[in-house]
C-alpha cells in the first residue's frame, strides 16, 4: 500500500517544536505497530561511488536549494547556507568519517553494505544556526522537493547547548533510520517486526523511556518512526558512554551509562553489542570535544 510522503518542511517545524517546548507535553502516547518511512526513501537510486569512505570538502552547490554549499562524506551528503562555518562542516564531517573506521571488530563488507545503503538512499543532513532559526515560506516548496529526493530525517544546528550531543544524535538518526534499517532490518528496521520494536516496547513498558513529548506528532506512523528512532540513538549514544561527558542532563531517557544499560536492559545492549561494533564505532573524544571549542 502505497502512503503519502510526509511534509519535510512540515516535521522539521514539529521537530522544532518538540525542541523547544517537549517538557510541557504530559499527554499519553503509546507505540503502535503502524510506521511510516516518511524521511527514507523507498527505491536505491543514489549513485554509488568505487571509494565508500570519500570525504569530500565544502563546495558551493546549487543542487538543494535553499542550502547554498555542501560537504560529502561516506555516503552523506551535509547541506547548509552561508551562516553555517565550514569549520563546523568539516568538523561534523570528521565525526561521521571516524564513526566508520575499520578497526579489529570491524566486520568490512557488513560496513561496507551500510555506506552502499547510504549513498543509494541519498542521505542528506541540513545544517541550520541556532535554536531560533526560521524557514521562509517562499522556501517551503523547496524543502518538499528535497524531502521527495532524498533521504532527510534531522537536522543538525550549530550554536546550541550540548553541542556534542546534537551532532551525535542526528548524525546517529540517519545512520540508523537509512543505513541501520536497509543493512539490518530484522534487527534495526523500522518495522513492528525488528528487534529495535521489541527493546522499545520493553524500555517503555519499565518506566526507563517516556514517549510522552511525541504526542505533538499528529501522524501516528511517523509519531512510531520516530520514537523507535530516538530509542535507535539512545541506545548506541549510552552504550558509547557519550552522556555523562556531553549530556544531556535531563531527557525522556533515564540511563546515563552503558554498564546501567547493560544491567537494565540487556536486551537493548545485546541489540548493540551484536551489531554496531561490526560496522560503526564511537568518534574520538579529541574530535568531539572540538564542538566545544
Amino acid at each position: 500500500m502505497d502512503l503519502p510522503k510526509y511534509s519535510v518542511h512540515r516535521f522539521i517545524y514539529e521537530l522544532l517544536f518538540l525542541f523547544l517546548f517537549s517538557s510541557c507535553t504530559s499527554d499519553t502516547v503509546e507505540l503502535g505497530d503502524t510506521v511510516i518511512l516518511d524521511c527514507v526513501q523507498t527505491e536505491p537510486s543514489g549513485i554509488v561511488p568505487e571509494d565508500l569512505y570519500q570525504v569530500g570538502s565544502v563546495t558551493p552547490t546549487g543542487s538543494y536549494p535553499p542550502f547554498t554549499k555542501k560537504l560529502d562524506v561516506c555516503g552523506i551528503t551535509l547541506i547548509a547556507g552561508d551562516e553555517i562555518s565550514n569549520s563546523f562542516m568539516e568538523n561534523v564531517a570528521q565525526t561521521i568519517n571516524e564513526m566508520f573506521i575499520v578497526n579489529g571488530n570491524t566486520d568490512t563488507l557488513l560496513q561496507q553494505t551500510l555506506l552502499t545503503n547510504l549513498y543509494q538512499y541519498k542521505t542528506v543532513i541540513p545544517l541550520f544556526y541556532g535554536e531560533d532559526w526560521t524557514m521562509k515560506p517562499e522556501n517551503e516548496s523547496a524543502w518538499d522537493a528535497l524531502g521527495d529526493d532524498n533521504s532527510v530525517c534531522d537536522i543538525i544546528m550549530e550554536g546550541v547547548p550540548d553541542p556534542v550531543m546534537e551532532v551525535v544524535e542526528h548524525i546517529l538518526h540517519h545512520l540508523t533510520d537509512i543505513g541501520l534499517h536497509y543493512t539490518y532490518p530484522a534487527d534495526w528496521g523500522l518495522t513492528p517486526s525488528s528487534r529495535l520494536y521489541n527493546v522499545t516496547q520493553e524500555a517503555i513498558s519499565l518506566g526507563y523511556y517516556d514517549i510522552a513529548q511525541y504526542s505533538d506528532i499528529p501522524e501516528t506512523g511517523v509519531r512510531n518512526r520516530v520514537i523507535l528512532q530516538e530509542y535507535a540513538y539512545w541506545i548506541i549514544y549510552t552504550a558509547w558512554d557519550l552522556r555523562e561527558n556531553y549530556g544531556p542532563a535531563q531527557s525522556e531517557w533515564s540511563m546515563l551509562t552503558g554498564n546501567e544499560l547493560l544491567s537494565k536492559l540487556p536486551e537493548s545492549y545485546a541489540l548493540f553489542q551484536e551489531t554496531i561494533p561490526s560496522v560503526m564505532t564511537c568518534p574520538s573524544q579529541e574530535t568531539l570535544n572540538l564542538f566545544q571549542e
